[in-house]
């Protein structure tokens, strides 16, 4: 369970006010898939680092309820100079989980090879989100928040990437960002739209797909 209560957020940049949450409240149910859906720019990654716990709303608070991910595929807390492998051991010791056996695991997933014995800062940006999906993959959350990882690699690697998600969305829910419509209509299954600060929840994700596109077709 995720409860948003009375959550502001507002970018004020050159002048230009974005408002991402205008005193949202709403209980999203635990251990369902949640697309979440919006045009670009309305804030959907800021309200997932939110409900992560990695930005800070203006206003509000976001209550939680069991182990939640950080945004499946982000890289950006990857230390540089460590190797994937040692920031693989280090996320793994901080959730308490078998070190070797995410190691291994991850290794097999991600693919990089003997960069995964490198430091990070010379991985591409394709390499840090393999890392970071594998890493994500690899530890067992009540709720995964996943923002467009399955874009990552080949075309091989983002069916491997969407049949090991849909495996963990037996056992737990997700909150899902992907531009992806046919593929958030076949793993999702409710959603809710961020528009202007607003967020609606439409029971069957169909229907919110079809909202969100006559929101895109009004302009």
């Amino acid at each position: 369970m995720i409860r948003l209560q009375n959550l502001t957020k507002i970018y004020r940049v050159n002048g230009q006010r974005t408002c991402v949450a205008d005193n949202i409240t709403m209980t999203l149910p635990g251990r369902k898939s949640i697309a979440l859906l919006g045009r670009n720019g309305a804030g959907k990654s800021s309200l997932l680092r939110m409900i992560a716990g990695t930005m800070s709303p203006d206003s509000g608070r976001i209550i939680t309820r069991g182990t939640i991910s950080w945004p499946v595929g982000f890289a950006g807390s990857f230390h540089g100079d460590l190797s994937g492998a040692q920031n693989t051991r280090f996320v793994g010791r901080i959730y308490g989980v078998d070190t070797d056996a995410l190691v291994e695991s991850v290794a097999e997933f991600a693919e990089l090879g003997p960069h995964f014995h490198l430091p990070v800062r010379s991985y591409s940006s394709g390499m840090k989100a393999r890392l970071a999906f594998g890493l994500s993959m690899g530890i067992p959350f009540d709720t995964y928040l996943v923002d467009e990882v399955t874009s990552v690699g080949d075309a091989s690697f983002r069916d491997k990437s969407t049949e090991i998600f849909e495996d963990r969305m037996k056992r737990s829910g997700a909150i899902v960002v992907s531009h992806g419509l046919d593929l958030v209509q076949r793993i999702c299954e409710h959603a809710v739209v961020l528009h202007n600060g607003t967020l609606t929840y439409h029971e069957s994700v169909g229907d919110g797909i079809a909202y969100h596109r006559q929101l895109i077709r009004r302009g």
